[in-house]
């Protein structure tokens, strides 16, 4: 029992030590500017006001940074969820030669860091005239190694009778695929989904790269943006990073299960 309190408590502690920037953050954007500068700071706010929320959004063009964030980081997910599903599919269930030594070589690109393709991407992406674009945004990041892996271990649990009696049953692969396997495949799409999506909306150094215009901002750049001021209201700069990190903690909260079940599920077979 006491050790089990113990645990209980060291949880907890740990949990508050880990949340306290996003909860400094939250009360600090409810707070005044005067009350922000004041010394010595305090914790809670005396009078709560939502006035620097709708600064935020009047004074700069958070929505519009959120809107591109929202359009890059959907359209990412949807593509890797595509193309991951496809290719561990095939890797799955179909036999070919050489299907081990590709998978191989697919997951050796795993071990080149993402900093040595900016500049090829970059020259690809000026050559194509796709600067200050949608496509620029999301181009590099369509299909994922990662992603392929994950669905591939979790597609390997899956009976092979089952894609047995689907052939005798007449279906194709694709009805397989499209009917059997993504539908008992849920955990896994679902934290690729989780993964993709965070991955992307957190994304900075790309986008300041392939970026120039405000109109085509992301909401990382257009937290930078607020930061960048002559004179730094950090109650607005608060207000930004919460209304930045919202989207993003709502679907963590949501999909949490899914993750746990999709690490977990294809790790008991390789």
């Amino acid at each position: 029992m006491i050790g089990r309190v113990g645990t209980d408590v060291l949880m907890v502690a740990v949990g508050v030590v880990v949340l306290f920037p996003l909860l400094f953050a939250i009360l600090t954007s409810l707070k005044g500017s005067a009350e922000v500068d004041q010394y010595p700071p305090t914790l809670w706010p005396h009078t709560l006001t939502l006035s620097n929320y709708v600064s935020a959004l009047e004074q700069f063009p958070l929505g519009r940074f959120l809107l591109n964030s929202f359009v890059q980081s959907g359209t990412i997910t949807l593509a890797q969820l595509a193309t991951a599903s496809l290719a561990a599919f095939a890797f799955s269930f179909i036999e070919f030669p050489g299907r081990q030594t590709l998978f191989f070589v697919f997951l050796a690109t795993l071990m080149i860091p993402g900093e040595v393709t900016l500049i090829p991407n970059y020259l690809t992406i000026r050559s194509l005239g796709w600067i200050n674009t949608y496509a620029a945004l999301v181009s590099p990041y369509l299909a994922t190694a990662f992603g392929t892996f994950l669905l591939r271990q979790f597609f390997m649990t899956i009976p092979r009778e089952l894609q047995d009696a689907a052939r005798i049953d007449g279906a194709s692969r694709r009805r397989f695929l499209w009917a059997i396997v993504l539908p008992l495949s849920r955990p896994a799409l679902a934290t690729l989904g989780i993964y993709a999506f965070l991955s992307s909306w957190n994304q900075y150094l790309w986008p300041l790269l392939v970026i120039n215009s405000t109109d085509m901002r992301t909401a990382q750049i257009g937290l930078a943006y607020l930061q960048s001021q002559e004179i730094v209201a950090w109650s607005l700069v608060m207000a930004g990073v919460v209304l930045i990190v919202l989207p993003t903690v709502l679907l963590l909260l949501l999909g949490y299960r899914h993750v746990v079940r999709g690490l977990t599920a294809g790790a008991v077979k390789g």
